[in-house]
């Protein structure tokens, strides 16, 4: 029997997405400095930590409007297919293995799926 969802941290999404940032987070210190600041390692950094926020935020006001929980899941989603773009270029320009960069990609591709799925049947 599936526990009852009680705070954003029980979404199977969010603990995924959330791990995930930070092994990202990590990799992405290893980038040119000039990558750093306001380049293509922040740019990584901000889309994958902006899953986990709109799903927090969402979730959060989900008790006065379902509505906008699913707006928040919306732009999640959006996040997920943005850093899939940010991970290629990575992948590109040689900052990341390709083998390594695919993976996060298809694994930000199942986060992305599993958003959609609760967007779906959330009621």
């Amino acid at each position: 029997m599936r526990k009852p969802i009680q705070c954003v941290e029980d979404l199977e999404a969010f603990r995924k997405a959330y791990d995930l940032s930070l092994e990202l987070h990590a990799e992405s210190l290893n980038w040119p400095r000039h990558e750093q600041m306001n380049g293509l390692a922040n740019q990584v950094r901000r889309a994958s930590k902006g899953i986990c926020a709109n799903l927090a935020e969402g979730f959060g006001k989900q008790a006065y409007s379902k509505a906008e929980f699913k707006r928040y899941l919306a732009m999640a989603i959006g996040s997920s297919d943005e850093i899939r773009v940010w991970l290629s270029y990575a992948r590109d320009l040689g900052y990341m293995p390709p083998e390594k960069a695919n993976q996060y990609r298809t694994r930000y591709q199942t986060i992305a799926k599993m958003l959609s799925g609760l967007h779906k049947n959330w009621s």
